[in-house]
């Protein structure tokens, strides 16, 4: 158990390095990539996640995907909390590498950077803020994200079993660039909450508020209802 814990850290971690790094690499100031946008961002995400995968097996890297598992009953319940905490921490690891790392572009870019914008390297946030249709948004989003995982995993069994990594990876793709434009599509507490703490405690000068509210209703926890109606839904409509 302590190996498929720390699995799940450094999965999480490496998906967060590459999703900090890519929105450091649009946002801060004197970066090689500064304003890409949101296609450069959204195809590192799902790279990310496919290499994550691929790199640390069998694991969910998101604490949704945990409750899923455990309603359909491939994890005790007594995992879940166990297991969303350490996806946590490797949320706020893999931000705070980042932040290290880009730490002489976050000193540039002050004063020349909305402080919101240099938060939401880290969370994400919503285009108009309408908190119930932005937790249904999220909570739908999810709901596709989860339904397609298992739907994919239940696709890809023997041999092709190598090939769902890369499924999943263009699933994050089509729903960022579907669904993504409204809350930005954490879909995954570990996503937004980790780095969203990183950024409250990491020496950013100027920083904006970090607006909890939102992060814990939206982000945090629509994504656990989103995934539970899809594990009862791919349980009950494909026998999964």
């Amino acid at each position: 158990m302590e190996h498929q814990l720390l699995a799940e850290f450094m999965g999480t971690a490496l998906m967060i390095i590459f999703g900090i790094g890519v929105h450091c690499d649009d946002t801060l100031v004197d970066t090689k990539y500064n304003g890409t946008g949101h296609i450069f961002a959204i195809t590192t995400w799902s790279f990310g996640i496919t290499v994550s995968l691929y790199l640390f097996g069998d694991v969910c890297i998101n604490p949704a995907m945990v409750v899923a598992q455990a309603v359909l009953g491939n994890i005790p319940w007594g995992m879940v909390i166990p297991i969303s905490l350490v996806e946590l921490a490797g949320g706020f690891f893999g931000a705070a590498i980042m932040w290290f790392c880009y730490a002489d572009h976050f000193k540039a870019s002050v004063g020349k950077i909305d402080p919101v914008r240099i938060r939401n390297i880290f969370s994400t946030t919503p285009g108009i803020r309408n908190l119930p249709r932005n937790f249904f948004c999220e909570f739908f989003a999810t709901f596709v994200f989860i339904s397609g995982i298992l739907g994919i995993l239940n696709a890809c069994k023997g041999p092709e079993a190598v090939l769902a990594p890369i499924a999943i990876g263009l699933l994050v793709w089509a729903i960022g660039m579907g669904m993504g434009g409204t809350t930005g599509f954490a879909m995954n507490l570990a996503r937004d909450m980790g780095p969203r703490i990183a950024h409250a405690v990491l020496p950013i000068e100027n920083k904006a508020d970090n607006d909890w509210q939102y992060g814990i209703l939206v982000p945090g926890i629509a994504p656990f209802f989103g995934a539970a109606v899809a594990a009862v839904f791919m349980r009950a409509f494909f026998n999964i």
